[in-house]
């Protein structure tokens, strides 16, 4: 019963179960609580209810009904909004968390459930010790890839034991903020730059580290690749639209794991999802080198990007000789000398992709003359009732665009054609073997997209001018600083694909032990026998031999965005005013509009000419203004709007960093950009 004097006040009863292991120990608590009692207050009476001896600390106030934390506890019950109605889960912030890594190794840890995603990551990320946390984030595995994985398990007669690596002694298991674990914020150099080893005296100055050095192996060297039969039974997209539903998962940056349904235990995937590689540096980047390279080696594996034959079999040797033999050998523990430092370093300068529209340096193009490019080319245009025209030109590159002339006599007149190359579509039409160095531009127009292939005769002239188009198509001239190492990587590209059978690579003994169908795709392993894909291995390997294991990971990664659909993650839309869905790639650099039956690109907008988006939320649409009075808007059938207003704000987002700020995020910048109004 109650008393009159208590039925008379404005007090009432306030349910809360609480979350503790001991199970003959009470866990549902009725509080009497008034609306202008605090939440600090609410758990200091719940604890003294409890009493059970332990730390509370890390505990904290869930609202089941409304899905959100009571985080801040200076507010009280009215301002919250809590009634007599509300369950609360009195629980920890910090749960264990299975991740599924790049390399397809399993990591178990404690994270915070209560914060928002963003910063979940950035503290995983230091205790594997992975600098540029923002380039990274957690996804939801698609409902086929988990369907085609049960399938597997119940076709197996044996039970599947998954190996997981456990860090739950981790700082953050205890609520801690993260330490730097064998990331050093002074930047000492914390590993051999070449092999990527841990130097042995830093684990003594990280001690509180849950990376050993054994863990740290584990992350920042790629062990030997899965069997044939495995990579079968993996999920393998066919169709843009199957590519869609991988970039369906990403979690939301701005909520924390609690509010977006993830319960202890479960198991996310950590990839990464912003294709700008900030300042890799090999002496403090092994892990992250490591996972970049394994989140690349996976994707042309399972073909979630498509590459060509020979580009495959430049994939393959990287891998089957290199990282898979160096790795495992103890070779990669050795010291090497300065000179192979600086050109990994030098290497290193073609693989930073940075967003066009942050703070480049145009100071070169304001006190040169712009150079131009002038040369006999062929022009084909594809004709769809007729066999396709090739014919010589005299073409003249200059600025961002193209002309071409009869001959050279009439070079100084009107051209036949002036191609602006502003914002195109740039595609590698190459086969080294046949000696044919082709682009295929595809130039925005009124309609869509305007297809013609320049044919170049060698290497060199190649190399030219797809360095001055990829340029030009981002508004960029050839007196940009980026020109030459652009020039430098498409060559050095083309040299590991221009390869000769040597007698001694036909004979070679270690043919025998190597398993080609590892390396390779499925497409390729039904194409050609286990004998013929090893010895076009070995061919394409006498051009990467001489490398280094780090230097072997940067080429396959540089390779790797060599491909025309690099960085590109495709969503099913519908166009404001369509009949039909679309496919829209977001890239680090612009947006493109692709057909979903063809798969043919027909409009690209650039980032860099972009003056706002935003979300109508109540009809799910994202709206985009840019240049000259260029608008679209769009609904996304495959994922939910906020997955793309997201990306694009955390593209421009990447594009404000700079070397010269210290390591800290401005975390409140990232949100505005990308949080949108809900």
């Amino acid at each position: 019963m109650i008393s009159s004097s208590a039925y008379g006040s404005n007090s009432w009863e306030l349910l809360v179960t609480v979350d503790h292991q001991y199970e003959e120990e009470q866990k549902e608590f009725t509080l009497r609580v008034t609306g202008d009692l605090h939440i600090g207050g609410v758990m200091l009476k719940l604890v003294e209810q409890i009493k059970i001896p332990q730390d509370w600390s890390d505990y904290a106030l869930w609202w089941k009904q409304k899905k959100c934390w009571l985080l801040k506890t200076h507010w009280t019950l009215d301002k919250c909004g809590v009634q007599a109605d509300a369950k609360l889960l009195f629980t920890t912030q910090h749960k264990m968390l299975r991740l599924r890594l790049p390399n397809m190794k399993t990591v178990r840890l404690k994270v915070s459930f209560s914060s928002v995603v963003f910063k979940a990551v950035s503290d995983i990320c230091k205790i594997l010790n992975i600098r540029r946390s923002e380039e990274l984030s957690l996804l939801k595995q698609s409902e086929d890839t988990l369907r085609k994985k049960k399938k597997k398990d119940k076709n197996s007669k044996e039970p599947v034991t998954e190996d997981i690596l456990n860090l739950c002694n981790s700082p953050v298991s205890s609520g801690l903020s993260a330490s730097s674990g064998l990331y050093s914020k002074t930047m000492t150099p914390i590993y051999d730059p070449i092999s990527g080893t841990p130097a042995s005296s830093t684990v003594t100055w990280f001690s509180d580290s849950p990376l050993t050095e054994q863990n740290c192996s584990i992350l920042a060297f790629s062990h030997p690749s899965c069997s044939p039969e495995t990579l079968a039974e993996m999920y393998q997209p066919r169709t843009l639209a199957d590519k869609a539903k991988l970039n369906a998962g990403w979690l939301d940056s701005s909520r924390s794991l609690m509010e977006q349904g993830i319960l202890e235990d479960d198991q996310l995937l950590l990839r990464f999802k912003y294709y700008t590689f900030f300042d890799l540096n090999p002496k403090y980047d092994a892990v992250r080198i490591n996972q970049i390279y394994e989140q690349a080696r996976w994707a042309i594996l399972l073909e979630e990007i498509d590459c060509t034959e020979e580009e495959m079999l430049i994939f393959a040797a990287l891998q089957a000789y290199h990282v898979s033999k160096l790795s495992s050998s103890s070779e990669a523990q050795n010291f090497t000398g300065e000179s192979e430092v600086d050109e990994i370093e030098a290497a290193l300068s073609n693989l930073e992709v940075t967003l066009e529209g942050g703070k480049a340096s145009n100071i070169l193009e304001d006190i040169t003359d712009i150079p131009k490019l002038a040369d006999y080319l062929r022009l084909i245009r594809p004709r769809k009732l007729s066999i396709k025209t090739i014919k010589p030109y005299w073409f003249v590159f200059k600025d961002t665009s193209v002309s071409y002339f009869k001959n050279t006599e009439s070079g100084q007149g009107e051209p036949i054609e002036k191609l602006n190359l502003k914002g195109c579509e740039v595609v590698p039409d190459v086969n080294v073997a046949a000696k044919k160095f082709g682009i295929k531009l595809l130039i925005p127009v009124a309609d869509g997209m305007n297809e013609l292939y320049l044919r170049c005769d060698n290497e060199n002239q190649y190399a030219r001018w797809m360095a001055a188009c990829v340029l030009a198509s981002k508004g960029k001239t050839m007196a940009d600083s980026s020109y030459r190492p652009e020039v430098h990587k498409i060559l050095s590209f083309l040299k590991m694909k221009n390869w000769t059978m040597s007698p001694q690579a036909a004979s070679d003994p270690e043919s025998v032990d190597m398993k080609p169908e590892c390396f390779v795709s499925l497409r390729y392993t039904k194409k050609y026998k286990s004998k013929q894909l090893a010895a076009r291995i070995l061919e394409a390997h006498q051009n990467v031999s001489q490398m280094s294991l780090v230097e072997a990971k940067l080429r396959f990664i540089q390779a790797w965005q060599s491909l025309p659909e690099f960085g590109l993650s495709y969503y099913i839309v519908r166009f404001k005013g369509s009949k039909k869905d679309d496919v829209l790639g977001v890239s680090y650099n612009r947006l493109i509009r692709i057909d979903i039956a063809t798969g043919d690109p027909i409009t690209t907008w650039r980032f860099s000419n972009m003056k706002q988006w935003n979300v109508n939320w109540e009809i799910r649409q994202v709206a985009i203004e840019f240049d000259q009075n260029v608008s679209i808007a769009f609904t996304c059938l495959s994922a939910d709007c906020k997955i793309i207003h997201e990306y694009i704000g955390g593209y421009i987002f990447l594009s404000t960093r700079s070397k010269d700020h210290n390591e800290t995020l401005d975390e409140e910048l990232f949100h505005k950009l990308t949080g949108g109004q809900e």
